[in-house]
């Protein structure tokens, strides 16, 4: 790690070092031109490389297929909490949601806004420590909305969950996308900020189905459709161009890599090392249903307040950084999204290891 300590924030999270270094020279040359990346016009040819690029491998590493339109936008999934019942949700219908915690919660709350929402499932009985094992829905709704991955309590869903035929299925995969294989045909609309697995915070992508699109409310701002998007290829305004040019450095280190496929056996691989020693012991403790664990977002807890405290302050000395638990949640987290090594997963266990043996 040379002068980089190892970083567990929830996000912004950890880059790939290889996309770090590239980045470096093109915020200052990119590619020969002799204007740095973040100075080239969104619309000359340097740029729209970068964004055709970045579009292309996004096709490519989940097989989306050509009915699905790929946009790169801003304001975070927070903002996707109101742009798609806006888009999707008319006067007099229902959507449907699962919620699975703080960012489902959110989601609903903005959706409530412009329509009715039907919570299908919920979580909140047990404290959102395990997922729902299922979904009453409502009898005719126009899209059911998940968030496949709970960064906040550590959850996530193993499969999509089963919806009422013919409804589309959306998703707030901001912790979990591209950390493993997807099958885009199952959705109707997919959103993510990029700041955990994709790229720097300020891009957030969009993969929408064009009849979604064609369906959508015409009595909107221009910037809130998704239409005006997708007719002018993420250009209407000004996009984040660093953003979206170092989230394409990131699916080019994910092909690399293996594709999605190999990123999920590198996910595996590091959570287990945690869960497995979490499962050993008599100190430690995870936070969640053994059957509903994030790969993305360990959570866990010694017997105490105090001693979580204690623990967060000497990690942080030893140079594992961010591990203090969500406020709401409080304990620990470790998130450990694509780009971190395994070698900090040895690294933290070997510290809980010390920890507990000086504690208990």
């Amino acid at each position: 790690m040379s002068d980089r300590i190892y970083n567990f924030s929830p996000g912004p999270a950890v880059l790939p070092e290889p996309v770090i270094r590239r980045t470096q020279a093109a915020l200052w040359n990119f590619e020969g031109s002799g204007i740095g990346i973040m100075e080239h016009s969104h619309r000359g040819p340097q740029f729209v490389s970068v964004l055709e690029r970045a579009e292309a491998l996004c096709r490519e590493l989940a097989g989306i297929p050509d009915e699905y339109r790929i946009l790169f936008l801003t304001g975070g999934a927070s903002s996707q909490f109101f742009m798609v019942p806006m888009n999707l949700l008319g006067a007099g219908q229902t959507a449907d949601y699962w919620n699975t915690g703080v960012w489902s919660a959110k989601a609903i709350e903005e959706a409530r806004r412009f329509g009715q929402v039907h919570v299908a499932a919920t979580g909140e009985p047990d404290g959102f420590s395990r997922l729902p094992e299922r979904a009453s829905y409502s009898s005719a709704p126009v899209y059911v909305h998940f968030t496949s991955n709970n960064t906040v309590y550590g959850t996530e869903f193993r499969h999509e969950p089963a919806v009422p035929a013919g409804v589309p299925l959306v998703c707030d995969a901001s912790s979990d996308i591209f950390s493993r294989p997807i099958d885009v045909s199952r959705y109707g609309l997919i959103y993510a900020g990029a700041q955990k697995n994709l790229g720097p915070a300020g891009v957030t992508l969009v993969i929408v189905r064009q009849d979604l699109i064609d369906a959508g409310s015409h009595d909107l701002p221009s910037m809130l459709q998704y239409r005006t998007h997708a007719e002018n290829d993420s250009c209407f305004n000004t996009p984040p161009t660093l953003g979206i040019y170092m989230l394409g450095l990131v699916l080019e280190w994910i092909r690399d890599a293996g594709g999605l496929a190999a990123m999920a056996a590198h996910n595996r691989v590091k959570a287990q090392v945690i869960y497995d020693f979490l499962d050993e012991s008599e100190f430690f403790r995870g936070a969640v249903q053994r059957d509903d664990r994030s790969l993305m977002n360990v959570c866990f807890r010694t017997p105490s307040k105090e001693l979580d405290a204690a623990f967060v302050a000497a990690a942080e000395q030893r140079g594992l950084a961010g591990l203090k638990g969500h406020r709401l949640a409080g304990g620990m987290r470790a998130s450990i999204y694509n780009a971190f090594p395994r070698e900090g997963c040895d690294a933290l266990v070997a510290f809980m290891k010390e920890f507990e043996r000086a504690h208990r």
